[in-house]
């Protein structure tokens, strides 16, 4: 535990005259408007892991992989800081800045909060890491931000709020982040890393800084964020670096053989000067640190403070240039005072690029297996809050022992960091970050059990399959009766198919009611048996619809029909002797009789058809061996041909036919190692594709990278349309950029880019929508294609940083096994997003199965039990999303709802909506409603942003309506925060506080 007592003590010596300037803009420095203002600003970039471990990085070990220790960096700045009052600093990543925290003595925190209250120790971005921001979801993102934002504001109040956005290291900037910084009220955002291209056109007109709109929903200003591309990165300039990491010579003064003021200054005037060419204002900044920097801190202060005093003496001898210590927000301030227009952007910063063959668009797809893993936990995290929230006190202290959900919550924020969810983080890492996750779950799943026990009256032996996607559960296998309990976290009911591993020929499901559930038993799966291993030993799966209504869960009992030894039911149909189609009520899907190859889908309901071609290909990795080219890596890909080559070896694929009242499917196997199953289940309005690919084979020297690839007769005039973080859809050219005259050197690579949801191609009358159950890279490479990367295996590093290939080679050590699913929509233009954005959150915020055998006890004394539970007294309308329902400080919930539709995409559902939350829920009554930021650490009514005046004119702000608790209205894509005080309507229910 660091006590720096004494440090304590030296700070109210001159505490008083700095600290009356308070924080925040008020505390910025004194500038010179006659000369030119260098802004420095020190920082360390921090990752929340990355070459090693989030625990390797705070306590510097294992320093022989990175010189890196966060918790003397801290220790240090804070020593320094104290030092000379001069002197600034920011820190950025709260996940380390939260435990470095919980080990200091009181002393250092008062030194620390005034530090704070005296803007000399700034806090920037704010959230629980820094994001990455092509492969991260909104829900995580707004709550990872949410999550940081919180601690700040609890341990350090007004003046720990963050002002600045800081995403200097994310490797390209999306629309929809852009505009969650703006509705948690940022002023502004610092990126570091944008094409080059894009950097070199804007340093020529000197826009790189403007005005980004970043909604084309939202109004005016509500989701404009002034936007500013630092100079070198995040790194000082070349020459400046005086970290004990860095080389560069010390500032030398006084009488002294190696004086070299002269030389220093000189240096530093002429760079001063060219950055400013670049820029509009009479201000510069400068980042002064990087990665894991400042861990002797005195090097880099002392330096920059003979550095300044140097420069600014110059100014004696007709120097127009003067340097300071400054802050993002103390620069940012400047640049508004300076009451310029700037140039507006409405587009994003996807793809990245550093060089003319250096697209980082790999990413958007490595490590598919944690993208995949995030995904599910985030799913789970939102449900174990929910319970929360819906079982209070005794979601935590329940029979099962006590639960806790920050475990996962601080999980899932870490894995949003732009190494994490990424995949661009060494292997050990990576199996860490998962680490994180399932502890998570464990303490989640005590919490969730707890719950449904309170909520549902009856304790039972709860059961969590966690390997039900290679058909394993023991209870299911073994057991002749048992009890599926599904919760729903949507505001609406669903109806949703569950399958379950069982070793019996047949089984009668009955519902809430008591009533009959049609059921069916089918074989497992070839490839799924042989994916599970030893684990499992169930030969069929058990498969019925479950209905489940809004915000709550439905208990089914399944019982065993037939003893003795379970038999194949005869589901399965060669392939010679079927009508090669596949239809439900909704849809139909043909194959070609020749190839077993997808061939057409019809919307049954539209009366609408579209030949469709699908299948699975891999671009060969370029594998970068002399200095002029470059390797496909866990960042970058760059395939060493355009055309990617066929999985199967012979154009006709294996098939076989599943069919039953419940489901029809054709499985396909493409190659020993790539396989799928063409589903349609009842009453289901798509065609599912659960694909299966893994291990990669790499026996022949080539790094492979997998892709499905669609191919259609529709028109699409080099267009196509990806999401941004799962929420905006924008529309995407091939070889083209909206901002500046693009050189297209990779035709493949530079179109890619991050699919976080789903992916579209449509002419005037049909679309064709693919949506991704995890973050995936795709395109649109010709005309009427389509196509996601879903798997990739790599031979060679790509240099730029992680220092190892991206092999993956999984438990077995025979390369990864992926397996996901998607969901493939065929509608009309003017109807697909009516589908497509419901479906998206049914995939994002899916129901979740828990198993018991059933024949509990009662929960407490004479409660009846509960077989079928809503919090909702009404469904919510299907534009309107219950984004957090969540237990927050004092006893209170809260509360996020979204309007999931953009203006004008849909005639009824892009309409503003109205919502009564006095009377919404049935599991509490709403007794007080407060209105909060995005964040909900300010008020909304205290959220005052800074005006900036784009190019095209201003925007002025509208003021902050009046609550009306029983009528609040949102607007498309508006997302409304609240802080509720509740009344339970369960007795001994109440929920207490995180």
């Amino acid at each position: 535990m660091a006590a720096p007592g004494a440090v304590a003590l030296v700070l109210p010596l001159f505490g008083a005259a700095v600290a009356a300037a308070g924080c925040g803009y008020q505390s910025c420095p004194p500038t010179r408007p006659d000369l030119l203002n260098v802004h420095l600003v020190p920082h360390t970039h921090d990752d929340v892991g990355w070459l090693k471990t989030v625990e390797q990085y705070f306590y510097g070990a294992r320093n022989e992989v990175q010189h890196a220790g966060v918790q003397y960096i801290l220790d240090s700045v804070v020593a320094q800081l104290v030092a000379n009052p001069s002197r600034r600093f920011i820190y950025v990543e709260v996940a380390f800045l939260a435990r470095w925290w919980r080990q200091q003595d009181e002393a250092t925190r008062r030194t620390v909060r005034q530090l704070v209250d005296q803007g000399r120790l700034e806090f920037v971005g704010g959230g629980w890491c820094m994001s990455d921001e092509a492969a991260a979801h909104y829900s995580p993102a707004i709550e990872q931000l949410a999550l940081g934002r919180r601690f700040l504001r609890r341990e350090f109040g007004a003046c720990g709020t963050p002002r600045v956005a800081w995403q200097i290291d994310p490797f390209g900037h999306s629309r929809q982040l852009a505009a969650i910084f703006a509705q948690m009220g940022y002023d502004g955002l610092f990126v570091g890393r944008v094409d080059h291209q894009d950097k070199a056109t804007r340093e020529q007109l000197r826009e790189m800084e403007l005005l980004w709109r970043a909604s084309e929903s939202l109004l005016p200003p509500a989701a404009d964020l002034f936007t500013g591309v630092l100079p070198n990165v995040y790194n000082p300039p070349p020459g400046f670096c005086w970290d004990q990491l860095c080389s560069d010579p010390p500032v030398v003064d006084e009488d002294s053989e190696e004086n070299n003021v002269d030389s220093v200054v000189s240096t530093f005037l002429q760079i001063a000067t060219s950055q400013a060419e670049r820029y509009r204002t009479n201000h510069i900044i400068m980042t002064m640190g990087s990665d894991f920097h400042y861990e002797n801190a005195n090097l880099w202060f002392k330096n920059m403070d003979k550095l300044i005093a140097h420069v600014n003496a110059r100014q004696a001898n007709g120097s127009r240039v003067h340097v300071l210590y400054s802050t993002p927000s103390c620069y940012l301030w400047e640049l508004h005072r300076a009451n310029l227009s700037w140039s507006l952007k409405t587009d994003d910063f996807f793809p990245y690029a550093d060089g003319p063959h250096q697209f980082w668009t790999g990413y958007f797809t490595s490590r598919p297996a944690f993208k995949r893993y995030e995904r599910l936990s985030n799913n789970f995290l939102q449900i174990c809050s929910q319970l929360e929230a819906l079982a209070g006190s005794a979601a935590r202290e329940g029979p099962y022992g006590p639960g806790d959900s920050s475990v996962l919550r601080e999980a899932v924020a870490v894995a949003q960091h732009h190494d994490a969810v990424t995949g661009t983080e060494k292997q050990h890492v990576a199996d860490d970050y998962a680490r994180q996750l399932a502890a998570g779950w464990e303490s989640c799943q005590l919490l969730v059990a707890n719950a449904l026990a309170s909520l549902g009256g009856s304790k039972e032996n709860f059961v969590f399959c966690d390997a039900l996607n290679v058909s394993v559960c023991p209870l299911t296998e073994a057991a002749g009766r048992f009890t599926v309990v599904l919760y729903n976290p949507l505001g609406r009911s669903m109806s949703w198919p569950i399958r379950l591993p069982v070793n019996g020929a047949s089984y009668a499901v009955t519902d809430p009611q008591g009533q009959p559930v049609p059921s069916e038993v089918v074989p497992v799966s070839n490839v799924t048996r042989r994916l599970r291993g030893r684990g499992g030993s169930a030969a069929q799966e058990l498969l019925f619809q479950a209905s489940v209504p809004p915000l709550g869960f439905s208990t089914f009992a399944v019982s065993r029909l037939s003893r003795g030894d379970p038999r194949e039911p005869p589901a399965r149909t060669p392939a010679l002797s079927w009508p090669w189609e596949i239809q439900n009520e909704h849809v139909r899907v043909l194959f070609d009789p020749l190839t077993g190859h997808l061939k057409e889908i019809q919307n049954l309901d539209k009366s609408i058809s579209l030949p469709v071609f699908q299948s699975f290909y891999w671009y060969n990795a370029s594998i970068g061996n002399d200095e002029s080219s470059q390797a496909s890596g866990a960042y970058i890909f760059r395939p060493n041909s355009s055309e990617p080559i066929p999985v199967s070896s012979s154009k006709r694929v294996s098939t076989y036919l599943v069919k039953n009242a419940l489901v029809q499917e054709v499985h396909q196997e493409f190659s020993s190692w790539c396989s799928q199953v063409v589903r349609l289940h009842m009453g289901q309005p798509y065609v599912e594709l659960e694909w299966t690919v893994g291990p990669i084979p790499v026996a022949d020297g080539w790094g492979k990278e997998i892709i499905s690839r669609f191919e259609t007769t529709l028109q699409t005039d080099a267009r196509f349309y990806t999401d941004s973080n799962g929420r905006q859809i924008l529309e995407r050219r091939r070889d083209y950029r909206p901002t500046w005259n693009l050189s297209q050197t990779e035709p493949v690579a530079g179109n890619y880019y991050p699919v976080n949801s789903r992916i579209f191609i449509k002419d005037k009358k049909f679309q064709l929508t693919v949506l991704t159950d995890r973050s995936q890279g795709g395109s649109s490479i010709f005309d009427g294609s389509l196509e996601l990367m879903v798997h990739r295996r790599l031979l060679y590093d790509d240099n730029r940083g992680v220092g190892e290939p991206l092999v993956e080679l999984g438990a077995d050590k025979q390369g990864l096994v992926i397996r996901g699913r998607h969901l493939v929509l065929l509608d009309t233009v003017e109807s697909a997003a009516d589908r497509h954005r419901l479906l998206a959150q049914e995939l994002f915020m899916a129901p979740y199965a828990v198993l018991a055998p059933g024949g509990g006890p009662s929960y407490r004394h004479a409660q009846p039990s509960l077989r079928q539970f809503s919090a909702l007294r009404r469904e919510l309308p299907p534009n309107i999303h219950l984004l957090t329902l969540m237990p927050w400080d004092d006893g209170s919930l809260l509360l996020r709802l979204e309007h999931q539709f953009e203006r004008g995409e849909s005639a009824n559902s892009s309409q503003p909506v109205t919502v009564d939350l006095l009377n919404l829920f049935s599991a509490f009554t709403v007794t007080s409603l407060q209105e909060m930021s995005l964040g909900a650490d300010l008020p909304l009514s205290a959220v005052s942003r800074l005006v900036w005046t784009p190019a095209t004119g201003p925007a002025r702000p509208r003021p902050v309506p009046k609550l009306e608790p029983s009528r609040v209205t949102l607007q498309p894509m508006e997302i409304r925060t609240f802080l509720a005080k509740v009344q339970y309507e369960v007795p001994g229910a109440g929920p207490g506080g995180l």
